[in-house]
């Protein structure tokens, strides 16, 4: 029963190490376009730090923030005064943990001044849900022009 007891803790003590590691996994999937630290590419990929969390502030921004990774997004955007024309590959393999936990690390590492004060971190099971809906990169621009224009965001 020992023996038991002491494996299942040391199940447990390894269990961070299996679940998705969202700085990784920007680094990983986003880094190369969007930069190390969330500044983005000039005219192509969007900064993530400082703009991110103006989509947090809502269900539907949430979504979008997984829509996008999922996805894709083709057209031109606008993120803080500034027109970025580039194409964001959807990221359809990564797991549902993995998106959130991007998600996450984007908003919770650049973007802590942007988040409402109830925010709760994204889960799998959300992203899992989000993700039933396919849409293409051109639903997902119009959904992100949509949302932009509801929060007032240039």
């Amino acid at each position: 029963m020992k023996r038991f007891v002491w494996t299942l803790l040391a199940l447990f003590a390894l269990l961070p190490l299996a679940l998705a590691d969202g700085a990784a996994d920007y680094g990983k999937f986003c880094a190369s376009c969007h930069g190390a630290t969330g500044q983005g590419t000039p005219g192509v990929f969007p900064p993530l730090a400082g703009w991110a969390g103006h989509f947090a502030q809502n269900d539907e921004g949430r979504a979008y923030l997984v829509h996008v990774i999922v996805f894709g997004l083709q057209g031109q955007i606008s993120a803080q005064g500034k027109t970025y024309n580039g194409f964001m590959p959807p990221f359809a393999q990564l797991s549902n943990d993995q998106v959130a936990a991007i998600v996450n690390h984007l908003l919770t590492k650049w973007n802590k001044d942007l988040l409402p004060k109830d925010f709760k971190p994204l889960t799998g099971d959300e992203v899992a849900k989000l993700r039933e809906k396919a849409l293409t990169p051109a639903d997902v621009l119009k959904a992100r022009q949509a949302l932009a224009d509801k929060l007032g965001l240039k």
